[in-house]
């Protein structure tokens, strides 16, 4: 896709959005999509092969793991591929992992600025966390 058909698609979809919640699930259910083909295409390198095609080894897929993941807009599931000897490692998100860096990055931003856990815990759950998705933090080191 280039960057007109992604306008178009965006300008498509963006009719059908009317609240601020209905924004928050588009935008979960894109990085869900771009997170599960971005999976796939990281076990298709370490396989050595495209879905669907022959096998070229021992190790091939083996399903998938659900995985709940928490981002900017909330949590949401994701299918993480498997293959069968184990020995692929995700890397856009690893295993183990249950949040999306950008989260983990204002966390730790806003400990370095001062905030406590429990400020840092109640300023997430706050529902109206617009400031939230503009904390920068640059860390001298």
């Amino acid at each position: 896709m280039d960057k007109k058909e992604i306008e178009a698609f965006a300008r498509k979809a963006a009719k059908g959005i009317k609240t601020e919640k209905d924004l928050s699930n588009f935008s979960q259910l894109l990085t869900k999509i771009t997170i599960e083909a971005a999976l796939n295409a990281e076990l298709d390198d370490h396989l050595g092969y495209d879905r669907h095609e022959a096998s070229h080894g021992n190790n091939s897929r083996n399903g998938y793991s659900s995985k709940v993941v928490t981002s900017d807009d909330g949590q949401f599931g994701i299918d993480v591929p498997r293959d069968r000897d184990s020995s692929f490692e995700p890397q856009i998100v690893k295993k183990h992992q249950t949040r999306l860096t950008a989260m983990d990055e204002k966390i730790h931003c806003l400990y370095a600025k001062g905030m406590s856990t429990r400020e840092i815990v109640a300023t997430f759950k706050e529902p109206t966390v617009g400031a939230l998705g503009d904390v920068r933090c640059r860390c001298v080191g």
